[in-house]
């Protein structure tokens, strides 16, 4: 059976702990890119645990979001922190969205397309569901200069050469490349297509805290984790901690994180 998704979805807490808090980060940053100041309705899709929306909604000339996920925990989870009635959760494919043609001014997700295998028809849906002019936007993970990425997947390889590979695979993608994205958007038929680098710092105050998400129920860090036995799970913590230390103390680090954006408007 094809998923549509190849992202592991577990648990909020997880996905916060993993990306949602630096997900926050972006996602101002996201939508200053797109140039949306107003609108009556906005789609996010791929919310994940709702940082996107939540962005999206705190702008008060934007009247209404609309986040949509594959997994019913992140959308669980989403929904019990809204506190605003501007916003709405709902479970939903984005390879089949259940929402008529034209029925948002704009689309957007946010780190979501690099994980589904079909994405084709993911862009499809989202440009389907944009009324014409709208912004139909996505930012990915630029996977070849991610700091964390790099560190994982090279402390791994050291013992495992499949970790190598999987690297590879995942900087390969082309919805993690900035080519990749803007030939997409065109091939699509949107005009008025640009991409650009956005990047934040992803801050953390201890090697417990870099360290615990990557091996909790959540994302691909923690499917590879998973799948190791015990004694490569010690081996993995053991390098990746004296990459964190770096021959000093454990204590705050904080690394450079870069994604792509792309943005088209729909034709």
């Amino acid at each position: 059976m094809t998923t549509s998704s190849q992202f592991l979805a577990a648990d909020g807490d997880g996905y916060e702990a993993l990306m949602g808090r630096w997900s926050k980060r972006l996602a101002p940053l996201f939508i200053d890119f797109t140039g949306i100041t107003t609108a009556e309705s906005v789609l996010d899709v791929g919310c994940g645990t709702g940082s996107l929306t939540f962005a999206l909604a705190s702008n008060p000339r934007i009247h209404a979001v609309q986040g949509v996920d594959l997994s019913p925990v992140y959308v669980e989870y989403a929904s019990q922190q809204s506190r605003d009635s501007r916003t709405r959760f709902r479970v939903a494919d984005a390879c089949a969205l259940p929402f008529p043609d034209e029925s948002f001014d704009h689309s957007l997700s946010l780190l979501v397309f690099q994980f589904i295998p079909n994405v084709e028809q993911a862009i499809r849906e989202l440009k389907r569901v944009t009324r014409l002019a709208g912004t139909a936007g996505a930012a990915t993970w630029n996977t070849q200069d991610l700091a964390i990425h790099r560190m994982f997947y090279e402390a791994a390889a050291e013992f495992n050469p499949r970790a190598r590979e999987l690297r590879a695979a995942a900087c390969a993608r082309p919805m993690s490349r900035a080519d990749g994205l803007a030939k997409a958007w065109r091939d699509f038929g949107m005009t008025k297509v640009s991409v650009d680098s956005l990047s934040i710092p992803m801050d953390y105050a201890s090697f417990d805290d870099f360290w615990s998400p990557l091996t909790g129920r959540d994302g691909p860090y923690a499917d590879y984790y998973a799948s190791l036995d015990t004694d490569r799970k010690a081996r993995l913590r053991e390098r990746l901690q004296a990459v964190y230390c770096s021959g000093g103390s454990d204590g705050p680090r904080s690394y450079p994180a870069a994604a792509w954006a792309v943005k088209g408007n729909v034709a």
